[in-house]
This record gives structure tokens, C-alpha cells and sequence, in this order.
């Protein structure tokens, strides 16, 4: 297994908690951040944008990427536009459709080539890829976020489903990179690691264990014993 040091992937923390996000950005082995409208309303955050600006008033070097709120595509269009003037560092989430199933192809279209960043968000199928593809702009760059965390969440083994992702974005010759999202578990940064994925969104819990990369198997297995037991003594458990 490959060490945090010499790991290729590039890891962007998954968070909306205004302390972590600084605290996350300031690690050289953070290289973005990225958020959605639920990680924002568990933040509690009531304003939108004076949250974003307030983030981006601090992180300015590395990209951060923030989501359209809207479902029809003329104000997701103009919130994109906003959210684009934020700083030069901002990417827009666009979902990959809208509630009624509707393609955004045609709006990420309209944006990429007005030169909007993108990070194009939510995708789970291949076919869903292949209909954004063409859409993208490769003088602007931009990510296709494939949710592999939600992939595996309905018993699917995402890996395959990504290494293909990864031939298909390398094929268009676009200015994209496809992001490994929704991520589980540590583990989920070496698979994306082995099949070439550029990017992968670990949230900060994750994020909390990479002291653990590398750790010996026999000396955590002790330490888990000694959990065990010491939690059974602090319970006053007894039989």
C-alpha cells in the first residue's frame, strides 16, 4: 500500500463547517474543498453566500466547489453565474439532472462554454457520464463528481464502474477530471489511487484516520483488545 506522501489521487475535503474547512485547507495534502446544500444545512449555515465569501475570503489558492440551489434551469443558470463571480478559485456543482429527471447537459453546455468552472455532481452511471462528456468545455477546466460511496451503498462494487470513468474522461481529451465521490472509507483513496482517479472527496471523519495508513495489524489489534477491555471496566460491567 502506497503512503499519504506518494499517493498521485488528489485528496479535496468533503465539508461545510466554516473551522474545518480552514483548518482542512491549510494541510498540503488537502488540494481542495468541496460542498452541497446538505452538508450546509447540517452546518447550519442560513446564508448562503455570505458563508461561501466569508470561506473564500480565506481560501483563495486552492479550488472550492459550491452548489446551485435551484431545480429549473434559467435560475440554476443565473445562480451559477453568481456563484462563478465569487473568486477565481470557485468550481459550480451542477447535479446531473434536475428533481424531474431532466438532462442538465444542455445548461452544463451553455456554461462551459462561457468558461464557468464546473464540477458536475451526482452522476452514477456511465450512460449519465457519456451524455455530459460532450457537453464540456476543454478550454475550462472542470470534475465530473461520480458518487462511488452511493454506488456501493446498493451492493454494487463501484471500482469497475470508476476504471472505466477513468478511460472514458481520458478518451474525450477534455479539460476534466473525474472525481471519486461519497466516499466510505480510507480504503476508498488507494482504489482510486490503482485505477489512475485524478481526484477523490473524503469528509473530515475520514479524513481523521489517514494517521492510521501504514499502522501494524498486529499492534491495532492490541490496541483494540485494550478498548474492549477498558471500556468493560469504565461500564462496571460484570458477569
Amino acid at each position: 500500500m502506497s503512503s499519504l506522501s506518494t499517493l498521485r489521487v488528489k485528496i479535496f475535503a468533503d465539508s461545510a463547517d466554516r473551522a474545518r474547512m480552514l483548518e482542512l485547507s491549510a494541510k498540503p495534502h488537502v488540494q481542495g474543498l468541496t460542498t452541497n446544500p446538505t452538508l450546509i444545512r447540517r452546518a447550519g449555515v442560513t446564508d448562503y453566500r455570505a458563508f461561501a465569501r466569508d470561506v473564500l475570503s480565506v481560501i483563495t489558492a486552492k479550488p472550492v466547489c459550491f452548489e446551485v440551489l435551484a431545480d429549473d434551469f434559467p435560475e440554476m443558470e443565473r445562480q451559477a453565474l453568481e456563484i462563478a463571480s465569487w473568486g477565481d478559485n470557485v468550481y459550480v456543482k451542477i447535479p446531473v439532472t434536475n428533481t424531474r429527471r431532466a438532462s442538465s447537459a444542455a445548461l452544463i453546455r451553455q456554461l462551459a462554454e462561457r468558461g464557468v468552472k464546473l464540477n458536475v455532481t451526482a452522476v452514477m452511471t456511465l450512460g449519465q457520464l457519456r451524455e455530459i462528456v460532450p457537453a464540456l468545455n476543454p478550454a475550462a477546466p472542470s470534475f465530473v463528481s461520480v458518487f462511488a460511496g452511493r454506488i456501493a451503498d446498493t451492493g454494487i462494487d463501484p471500482v469497475p464502474l470508476m476504471a472505466r470513468a477513468v478511460e472514458i474522461l481520458k478518451a474525450a481529451n477534455t479539460n476534466s477530471e473525474l472525481v471519486w465521490a461519497s466516499s466510505r472509507e480510507l480504503l476508498n483513496i488507494f482504489q482510486a489511487e490503482a485505477i489512475g482517479c485524478p481526484v477523490i472527496t473524503i469528509t473530515a471523519d475520514i479524513l481523521a484516520k489517514l494517521a492510521l495508513i501504514g499502522r501494524d495489524l498486529s499492534e491495532f489489534s492490541l490496541d483494540t483488545v485494550r478498548m474492549f477491555y477498558d471500556d468493560a471496566q469504565s461500564a462496571g460491567l460484570s458477569l
